[in-house]
């Protein structure tokens, strides 16, 4: 028996699923019970394609409503899948979802714990516009834009962010290594961009709101970073929707998808 199992084992083959989502349909990212999830529907349309399940493993966890250009699934297969079948699985996904890429991988490589970091966006806009309601955060309040920046700034210097985590996450530790940390212009939106090496639940909403908090002038900038020491999420603000919080790209090692 155990050498079957061996066997059976050396048989499979390891890839990687590039998706990009509307996430407004969904309660997050990864599946959930009675809740329609990202990770649900993609499982959903590998099964009525191949007609045998699929376990999938993601990369990174996405909120309810939060949207991603680029994230990544990791699943096992005895099949050799080819490039030709994201035509199929995209005609039965739904609208909302879309298979971009099918990887072939090495057989250890793991699309959470090989990342070497994630870049999110958040987009808010200040005039109404009804393109961009459900893609960005309508937010119709005098911000100094340098105030924003000089907290962007600040979260730059600290690695521990307690105080940005919702308090039902479990985790070893709330350290991230923030690599970039900005506030910029672009199609009418003000947009946040921030790059880590991970990020907690909750984490980038949370700094969003707190730093808007900086930029009305309801707290300085030395109350923000007075925020972020006191390790509490209590005395941060995550009043920010997910719908305008985008998952912009997922990296991995140079030549990572050549080892495949």
């Amino acid at each position: 028996m155990q050498v079957q199992s061996l066997a059976y084992f050396r048989q499979m083959n390891r890839y990687f699923i590039e998706v990009s989502y509307n996430g407004k349909p969904y309660a997050g990212f990864q599946i959930q019970e009675n809740a329609n999830t990202v990770q649900k529907e993609v499982e959903t349309a590998l099964y009525t394609f191949f007609r045998k399940p699929f376990f999938l493993t993601g990369s990174s966890r996405t909120d309810t409503g939060v949207h991603a250009l680029q994230n990544y699934f990791h699943f096992d297969s005895e099949d050799i899948l080819l490039s030709s079948s994201i035509y199929n699985l995209n005609s039965i996904l739904p609208d909302s979802i879309v298979i971009k890429n099918i990887l072939a991988v090495k057989a250890t490589a793991h699309c959470r714990f090989d990342a070497l970091s994630r870049e999110y966006e958040y987009f808010i806009y200040q005039q109404k516009d009804p393109f961009l309601k459900d893609i960005a955060f309508y937010y119709p309040y005098n911000l100094k834009i340098e105030l924003l920046e000089e907290a962007a700034e600040i979260v730059k210097r600290h690695a521990d962010f307690t105080s940005f985590s919702k308090r039902s996450t479990q985790v070893k530790t709330f350290e991230c290594t923030i690599q970039q940390s900005r506030w910029s212009f672009k199609d009418n939106c003000i947009i946040y961009n921030v790059i880590s090496n991970r990020f907690l639940r909750g984490m980038v909403r949370g700094l969003v709101a707190t730093m808007l908090q900086v930029g009305r002038g309801n707290i300085s900038t030395l109350d923000f970073e007075e925020i972020i020491l006191a390790k509490d999420p209590s005395k941060a603000n995550f009043a920010v929707p997910g719908h305008g919080l985008f998952l912009v790209k997922v990296k991995y090692p140079d030549a990572y998808f050549e080892q495949g």
